[in-house]
């Protein structure tokens, strides 16, 4: 796909023209920074500066191009659950030409828009695109028994070795958002030494990195609450009916349903997936500490005005050189809708993804 005309020149806040550069010419950056080099600045598009006003439209107003041929490939774990890999291939990819994976959000699913987008972006560009539904998710919701949560590293690297399989020679990039973009994070500075030799880069959007933080930052604000609640009730509902539900959890013996994801985190995934509790489980699966031993050439992007996800964590995470922040003023928690003129559409951060996963 061709840059549109008029947009291959960036230029800085004084007018001047800057260099585009890829990852790999990353240096550590000073928080926050708005418009690392070679990135065109995040401008909220005209009524939409409010950072709940860009959550909830990006969330509702998703914008979902059609993707034809799409083919669900299971991948089987070592426990005997199941996730499902959407497999979306341009007519011209041929072997050894580049592979991008795909994982949703908390309650996501491979049909999420910012999924959908992001995949029809990276097809136009001949890349092959697998769209991940962790477990019990989307097409995997009837396949599997243990939940899926944001320390499921496992999970991330046999769907790479998969990608390697079914793909070899490939380079492999890997982009998740939000709670899976901690699970990357997460993986990336876990033994840096023993990663797939396929992967190319990774892309993080919105990362919550600090989850006990996260929990806590909920509840400061009213709105805040709302997302809170909404969140927990969404996954109670995804279990219902499901091999997940188990009759010898806290879960199924509460009094009443959980409001906050703390709450549910105590009552089902910490004691699911083998935690002591919320916040053992909260503990280890947050990529925070982890980052700073990260070697894959990695962009990470955040919002400052995130409703869900703060900052704040950031402040005191060292960046090594491969690592690529930007962190915009606005965008809201995976909205960043932006002016018109700047991209071929007004989706800033799906070009973003497109461009630091490929670059």
């Amino acid at each position: 796909m061709t840059e549109p005309q008029g947009k291959s020149d960036l230029v800085d806040a004084t007018g001047n023209p800057v260099r585009k550069l890829n990852l790999a010419d990353s240096t550590p950056l000073v928080l926050p920074l708005d418009s690392p080099p070679g990135v065109p600045a995040f401008r909220p598009a005209f009524g939409l500066r409010n950072p709940h006003a860009q959550t909830l439209v990006g969330s509702l107003r998703p914008k979902r191009p059609r993707i034809a041929g799409t083919v669900q490939r299971k991948l089987r774990f070592a426990d005997g659950d199941f996730a499902v890999l959407h497999d979306d291939q341009p007519l011209g990819w041929t072997r050894g030409d580049h592979v991008a994976l795909l994982m949703h959000g908390l309650s996501g699913c491979h049909n999420s828009g910012y999924m959908v987008r992001t995949a029809a972006k990276l097809l136009q560009r001949n890349v092959r695109v697998f769209r991940m539904d962790h477990r019990g998710c989307g097409a995997g919701r009837m396949l599997a028994k243990n939940p899926y949560h944001a320390g499921r590293i496992r999970d991330l690297e046999a769907a790479i070795r998969m990608l390697e399989r079914l793909c070899p020679g490939s380079p492999v990039s890997v982009a998740g958002f939000s709670l899976s973009a901690n699970l990357l994070l997460r993986f990336l500075g876990d033994d840096p030494e023993s990663l797939p030799l396929s992967l190319f880069r990774a892309v993080a959007v919105c990362p919550p990195i600090d989850l006990q933080h996260c929990v806590e930052y909920l509840q400061r604000t009213n709105i805040g609450q709302r997302y809170d609640w909404y969140f927990a009730r969404q996954l109670v509902s995804q279990l219902a009916g499901t091999p997940q539900w188990r009759d010898d959890l806290p879960l199924a013996h509460a009094k009443r349903l959980p409001r906050r994801l703390i709450d549910f985190d105590e009552l089902y995934t910490a004691p699911a997936s083998g935690f002591d509790s919320a916040d053992h489980y909260y503990s280890e699966a947050s990529a925070k500490s982890h980052i700073s031993k990260i070697r894959v050439h990695t962009a990470i992007l955040v919002a400052e005005d995130d409703p869900m996800v703060s900052s704040e964590p950031w402040e005191s995470v060292q960046l090594p050189p491969n690592i690529t922040m930007c962190m915009t003023e606005a965008g809201g928690h995976l909205g960043f809708i932006g002016r018109k003129n700047t991209d071929p559409d007004n989706r800033w951060m799906d070009w973003r993804v497109v461009e630091w996963l490929l670059n």
